[in-house]
């Protein structure tokens, strides 16, 4: 008897593969396109590959296919497909947009602005990308960007508290925080919120206005808590008022809601590399640097957890590139100098260590009275 039913399932299995083999092209294309449809992502995944291998030049169904892997999570499976559609017809803003897309939720926002910025220059007026681009540069930190993009649309009638929200942001943190006001006003006028609450903590902050911002931004928490940077600010502003505990707790607040955020990334790390847990520290600072690749402030964090890690060529290099780009980064040539003392390279710790008095001096020139640099010459290890 279990012969029997063993060979009935073979036979089954059997008939269906050769049904599945005997479907036209087009049979499998309509039938991809209505899984898709009818929310039958799987399936459709499936259907895609099985026509794909007959028809592989097909742009539209390399296009949906993408969209059918993004639709449940599987982004780095979606962007080659994007990629080959792109090849195929490289003047179709619309799969550029899904490309985007496929690498914004990726958190990839370097990759995403490359591709927006064609759609934006081929759709000018589409609301949507200029807004994702917009978003991406305020990701990355490039706040004039954002300004020189969103003032022309700020200036035409319009009810988009992300355009409100976006340009104030990037406007208070490019420390033009009146600019920034008008926009914080436009959102109180539409009653009182926590993006509002968001900005003006943000605001405060520039000022140094610790306190008033961690007031601001703890009522924002209680009004949206899944607003995007809230918790991020409230972390910061917490950091500053001596309250690590729970600035720590903010973070990872941000990061369950947000995890492509910056600032909980790079300030968590921080966090952990002051407790010296150098193995929790190091992970943060290395997602921080895939979200802002290049950044210099957390590439000298990571150099300073090679460095304690005992992996001083390591953090040798590291540094050595931060000063050759940026030779007034005073902490940088201070650490330096001291890896060059544990790496018995005395005669390069010296000229690191005169570059660190140079540059005291010269600061305190242009400001007389302000204290050295807590890490100058006094703080290098020999």
């Amino acid at each position: 008897m279990q012969w029997l039913v063993t060979r009935i399932v073979f036979v089954a299995v059997l008939c269906g593969l050769t049904n599945a083999a005997n479907e036209s092209p087009e049979d499998l294309l309509r039938g991809a396109i209505t899984s898709q449809q009818s929310g039958d992502f799987d399936a459709a995944i499936r259907q895609y590959r099985e026509y794909l291998k007959l028809q592989p030049n097909d742009a539209r169904a390399l296009s949906n296919l993408g969209a059918a892997l993004v639709h449940v999570g599987r982004y780095e499976e979606a962007i080659p497909e994007y990629r080959k559609a792109m090849k195929l017809v490289p003047d179709m803003p619309a799969i550029a947009l899904n490309l985007a897309l496929a690498y914004y939720k990726m958190g990839q926002f370097q990759p995403a602005i490359e591709q927006l910025v064609k759609v934006h220059k081929a759709m000018p007026t589409s609301d949507q990308t200029t807004l994702l681009l917009a978003d991406c540069y305020l990701r990355l930190g490039r706040d004039k960007d954002v300004i020189a993009l969103l003032e022309p649309l700020a200036k035409r009638p319009t009810d988009s508290m992300a355009v409100d929200y976006m340009l104030g942001t990037a406007l208070i943190r490019d420390k033009q925080p009146d600019a920034g006001q008008i926009y914080v006003d436009r959102i109180l006028h539409n009653g009182g919120s926590a993006e509002a609450l968001l900005l003006m903590g943000m605001t405060k902050m520039m000022v140094a206005d610790f306190a008033g911002a961690r007031a601001d931004l703890e009522k924002a928490v209680q009004l949206n808590p899944n607003l995007p940077d809230v918790y991020s600010y409230y972390g910061s502003a917490l950091m500053k008022t001596g309250d690590t505990p729970h600035a720590a707790e903010a973070f990872r607040k941000e990061l369950e809601t947000n995890p492509n955020d910056f600032n909980a990334h790079m300030y968590l790390g921080v966090l952990f590399k002051e407790d010296q847990d150098y193995a929790h520290a190091l992970p943060h600072f290395e997602r921080a640097l895939e979200l802002r690749p290049g950044d210099e402030a957390v590439r000298y964090q990571l150099a300073t957890v090679h460095m304690a890690n005992g992996n001083l060529d390591q953090a040798r290099r590291e540094l050595e590139s931060i000063v050759k780009q940026s030779p007034d980064f005073t902490e940088a040539h201070v650490t330096l100098a001291t890896v060059y003392y544990k790496m018995k390279r005395k005669l390069d710790g010296d000229r690191e260590r005169a570059i660190v008095q140079r540059l005291n001096a010269a600061a305190q020139a242009k400001q007389p009275g302000v204290k050295e640099v807590q890490s100058g010459a006094s703080a290098i290890q020999q």
